[in-house]
């Protein structure tokens, strides 16, 4: 698998199935990538946590959560410890995200606040600050150091929050199309900016930064994307997807911030040059819906979910025609 440097058109439309892991019990809900180490680690309806190797396409760990389940996840900035959020008990025990180690299947810390399930959850690139938003209609900062929440933000509808990749900035989005900006060493004084993106007042699903801080994507409830430059505002270019009842969508930059990669209700995936706007890919995802889309920050390699997981890399020129290899657990 090669590292990271400028994609081509051409290495972007030949991407095709390198592995697939089909075992699990229901759908995968979140996925993320370590930032510097090959890892991969999901979150199942099953109950389930998973790590993977993704240079050897190999399953590392399974550990399974029956008590609070498994949510949304993100690695910390250590390989082998994660934050997750609870999709059960939540009223009862408050205890609606844990810092878990994968290493020796511990919970390091409870993070109690949230009334209701955590549907956005990020770490900052460049310290133990990270943030939640929750159906509570709240945002909340923490530091993995403290139990205590460090700061609220109450907002309206359901909210999705993101860090840049300097960890300066903040966005988080909510109904009505608004996407509010904070300093993030100085979010009690309110945001510097907010941006509404016009026409459109469906909830947001997810908002994502490009690594050169110039974009965000923003995914919406009703299967629209969009493209935003990051310092103005203004919407660069606009994408529509076929709906899937009770999926969302989550689509991905690119490492090289040109492209933006998201699945479609119908069971197919979508690239699109963004700079020119124009689709210059489409895929079935063998899978059928996705649930969740990640490019990897350093890989030319993507994984998207349902309820299996398949890696994405470039098909090679001596690899059967249709691209696909498959590795199941």
């Amino acid at each position: 698998m090669s590292a990271i440097t400028e994609l081509s058109q051409e290495t972007v439309r030949s991407m095709a199935v390198g592995a697939v892991f089909t075992d699990y019990a229901g759908k995968i809900s979140s996925i993320d990538f370590h930032r510097t180490e090959d890892l991969l680690i999901t979150a199942s309806e099953d109950d389930s946590i998973r790590l993977y190797d993704i240079a050897n396409a190999k399953l590392l760990k399974t550990t399974y959560h029956k008590k609070h389940g498994a949510d949304r996840i993100c690695f910390t900035h250590h390989p082998s410890s994660i934050l997750c959020s609870s999709r059960y008990n939540i009223e009862s025990t408050n205890e609606s995200l844990r810092y878990l180690s994968m290493y020796d299947n511990r919970c390091l810390r409870y993070f109690k606040g949230h009334k209701q399930r955590v549907v956005s959850l990020c770490m900052s690139p460049i310290n133990d600050s990270f943030m939640s938003g929750s159906l509570d209609h709240s945002v909340r900062i923490w530091d993995l150091r403290v139990n205590a929440c460090q700061g609220i933000l109450r907002l309206r509808g359901r909210p999705t929050v993101a860090y840049d990749q300097q960890g300066l900035v903040f966005a988080v989005a909510m109904e009505g199309g608004a996407i509010k900006l904070f300093d993030s060493r100085s979010y009690d004084k309110g945001p510097f900016d907010t941006f509404l993106v016009g026409g459109d007042t469906a909830e947001v699903c997810d908002i994502k930064f490009s690594n050169d801080g110039r974009s965000m994507v923003l995914t919406t409830t009703n299967n629209n994307i969009y493209i935003l430059d990051a310092y103005g505002g203004d919407k660069r270019c606009g994408f529509s997807l076929e709906p899937s009842p009770n999926l969302t969508t989550e689509a991905t930059f690119t490492p090289d911030g040109q492209y933006v990669v998201a699945g479609s209700g119908d069971g197919t995936l979508h690239a699109w040059y963004i700079n020119k706007p124009n689709e210059v890919a489409s895929w079935n995802s063998y899978i059928g819906a996705v649930t969740c889309l990640k490019w990897a920050p350093r890989r030319v390699m993507f994984a998207a979910a349902s309820t299996a997981l398949t890696f994405w890399i470039p098909k090679s020129n001596e690899e059967p025609s249709n691209g696909e290899a498959t590795a199941g657990e």
